[in-house]
């Protein structure tokens, strides 16, 4: 993963496209409601201005399924980039074609050229040859600081790549790398996992690669109840994956003949319906009644979790522990949440996988008290699962 750095390059004078990830969310009103990618970006953005390089940045936001769609423009990125920077970012009325040229070719050393949506062209998601070459075709160099769009083959990741001869990662790219390859990489001991979400079946490859890599898995989420139903516990109305059941008994088996701690929760949180109204309760995994559903870790667990990661190095934590969404089902992701933070503070490396995680410790407010929290939620996955990126891939070697 040891790839070419922009702090290796001068970029004076030269135009440099840049993949950046300005996947926002946006509200009705079409309002940023989180611009932390766009912050994440700012350092590699800074060092091409600082050299007097052009600056041609591109990104997708949401999906408008190859034709332009208003509310998907990148316009309000644009309006809230200018005023990170403090400089006007101009907004191109499309990321291809004459007017986007000359564009181009009027930008003076410093200045910032924002393309407009790349998914208004079908052409980029199928990494059309041609679309990436008419994209290519802007710059002299090219720089992915998209982490979170590094796990598809798109023409502006790992298309546009063929047409130059440097392909450098941004910064924000390379703390990701230098994170989550450091943890599966050359982990300080003992490293543990935390995995949660609703599905084991969107975590067996997670799982399946770290089992060789990690001193202990704690498992949460809805995915603990099919774990339980595979150890024969009765789970009520709980959320379960029935075609996965034997899966989750082969992989309880293969931890125990490798000696590895896969721990699962002791106690959880039922209710008969996922409302902050509902009448809750705390039960053993041993007891959970018939038509009451797991919606969160219990208390027992959480002290249990928190023993493990006392104790704890180096941390990764994908998916939630509960329905977090809902207060009254959000204790336990919270608690991992502030674990994390504790742990850091006395040292421990502690990554979060992006996604949901990443929600819940920005709800927690302690994004700053964690050692690095993904920009890439769908990324960052495929990482741990030890796919190849085909984004990084295409990226020249150090």
């Amino acid at each position: 993963m040891n790839k070419l750095s922009v702090s290796k390059i001068d970029f004076r004078g030269k135009r440099v496209l840049v993949r950046v990830d300005f996947n926002v969310p946006l509200d009705d009103n079409l309002k940023i409601t989180d611009d932390r990618r766009i912050i994440e970006s700012l350092p590699t953005i800074k060092k091409i201005i600082n050299d007097g390089g052009r600056v041609i940045l591109c990104s997708h936001l949401g999906r408008p399924k190859g034709k332009p769609v208003a509310s998907m423009s990148l316009e309000p990125v644009a309006i809230r980039l200018s005023e990170l920077l403090g400089r006007n970012v101009l907004l191109a009325p499309d990321c291809i074609g004459n007017v986007v040229s000359g564009m181009v070719k009027s930008l003076g050393n410093g200045d910032v050229l924002l393309l407009e949506n790349l998914r208004f062209h079908a052409e980029e998601e199928k990494n059309n040859p041609k679309f990436a070459e008419q994209l290519a075709s802007l710059a002299e160099i090219y720089v992915n600081d998209a982490f979170g769009s590094a796990h598809r083959a798109h023409a502006s990741t790992e298309g546009v790549t063929k047409f130059f001869k440097i392909n450098a990662a941004g910064f924000l790219m390379e703390k990701e790398l230098k994170y989550l390859g450091g943890a599966l990489t050359k982990p300080e001991r003992p490293f543990i996992a935390i995995l949660g979400g609703a599905k084991i079946s969107g975590k067996i490859d997670v799982i399946e690669n770290l089992m060789d890599k990690v001193d202990a898995i704690l498992i949460g989420g809805g995915m603990m109840f099919t774990f339980l139903k595979a150890m024969g516990k009765n789970i009520g109305d709980s959320l379960l994956e029935e075609d996965k059941i034997e899966m989750a008994k082969g992989i309880l088996e293969k931890a125990n003949s490798k000696g590895l701690r896969l721990i699962l929760p002791v106690d959880c949180v039922i209710a008969s319906e996922v409302s902050n109204d509902a009448e809750s309760a705390v039960v053993s995994v041993d007891n959970i009644p018939t038509g009451k559903k797991g919606l969160d870790i219990g208390p027992r667990t959480i002290t249990l979790f928190g023993s493990e990661l006392e104790k704890a190095k180096t941390v990764v934590w994908n998916g939630p522990m509960g329905v977090f969404e809902i207060d009254k089902f959000a204790g336990g992701t919270y608690s991992i949440a502030r674990f994390l933070a504790n742990i850091t503070g006395k040292g421990a490396v502690t990554i979060v996988g992006g996604g949901d995680s990443a929600a819940a410790v920005a709800q927690c407010g302690l994004e700053d008290r964690l050692t690095h929290i993904s920009t890439g939620g769908g990324a960052s996955l495929e990482f741990l699962e030890g796919k190849v990126l085909p984004g990084v891939a295409a990226l020249t070697d150090a």
